[in-house]
């Protein structure tokens, strides 16, 4: 069920009339109403989009009240919100953010102009640099996480994000309508950052202002449980784009637990030309065999990964056309008619 918002965008605001404000919610009833009417102000003739995710309180009908385009999702899972909404909705710029009023609606304008002005494909709400969420954040042990997974990405991908894991970033077209969404769940905020850094889209990231959730408004997230998810989530990509880099060191583990097993046979053979500790010598060979084999597999999947990447980058160039034939057919401006 839909409800346009009905608002027509002033003059001085027209460029905002291609931005779409996406916020997927689960259970908001109590901050949704404030979060859509605050972006509204800061971003006047911007659509705002909210997407239930089965949700057992008033958050659809509330919504609704306020003037956002109502939709619904039921496969549980922030992830597959995302997907349905980067398949169904098209925009300029799309601005995504939680609906549990804990982003500034004030910086939406800052993060929506890099990608409007097309100096940036995503920029990132940050909010860990300027020490709001350590000042503000209540729930332990989430700093240490968003560390983990800053680190894991640094010595992975070799970038380093401020904050991987904020819920509140923009992007542009090119980078929604080419990005594969996979996880179901809160991995997808991990998803996209490494997305981003793997096809080095230009990120932009912004400082911003982090408040935590009102009284009674509980988070969705599990710390160790979605923790570990995000770690597995990182693992998975680290295979699937970083192939031979995934395998080399999977095979260096096993040549090095090789040779820890096969070094006593090794000596005992030099020294008394017998082989008595056959298990051992069996165990050697085959976890050298299994690491060689593992650095073979690397080598395979990099080969198809490369192609893969080819074939994305020349969907990216016929999508790049099609938007600027698109910006013609408007004037070249963004909303325009």
């Amino acid at each position: 069920m839909e409800q346009a918002m009905g608002r027509e965008a002033p003059a001085d605001t027209a460029g905002l009339a291609r931005v779409a404000v996406l916020i997927p919610c689960y259970n908001e009833a109590l901050t949704v109403g404030k979060v859509i009417d605050v972006f509204r102000a800061a971003l006047p003739g911007a659509t705002i989009y909210v997407y239930d995710n089965n949700s057992t309180d008033d958050t659809a009908a509330i919504a609704r009240e306020h003037g956002a385009v109502v939709r619904f999702e039921p496969r549980q899972g922030k992830g597959n919100v995302v997907r349905s909404m980067f398949r169904d909705i098209e925009a300029d710029c799309y601005l995504m953010v939680d609906g549990d009023d804990t982003y500034p609606a004030e910086q939406a304008l800052e993060l929506c102009r890099p990608i409007l002005e097309g100096a940036a494909d995503m920029t990132v709400g940050d909010r860990l640099s300027n020490g709001t969420y350590a000042a503000e954040n209540q729930r332990a042990f989430h700093g240490f996480g968003n560390n983990l997974v800053r680190g894991l990405i640094r010595i992975i991908y070799g970038y380093t994000f401020n904050d991987v894991m904020t819920g509140y970033r923009a992007m542009s077209r090119l980078f929604v309508k080419t990005m594969p969404v996979l996880s179901p769940g809160f991995q997808i905020e991990c998803e996209l950052s490494i997305h981003a850094v793997d096809k080095r889209w230009r990120i932009v990231e912004v400082p911003i202002v982090y408040r935590d959730r009102p009284a009674g408004s509980e988070s969705k997230l599990s710390t160790v449980h979605d923790g570990v998810r995000v770690v597995s989530a990182i693992t998975g990509l680290f295979k699937d784009y970083r192939p031979l880099k995934f395998f080399m060191l999977v095979a260096a583990v096993l040549m090095l637990l090789g040779l820890v097993a096969g070094v006593p046979v090794i000596a005992e053979f030099a020294a008394t030309g017998l082989v008595t500790k056959l298990p051992s010598a069996v165990l050697a060979v085959g976890l050298v065999f299994c690491g060689a084999l593992a650095l073979a597999t690397g080598a395979i999947l990099d080969t198809s990964a490369k192609n893969a990447h080819r074939q994305w980058e020349l969907e990216v160039l016929r999508l790049t056309e099609e938007e600027a034939r698109e910006r013609a057919g408007r004037g070249g401006v963004p909303g325009g008619e």
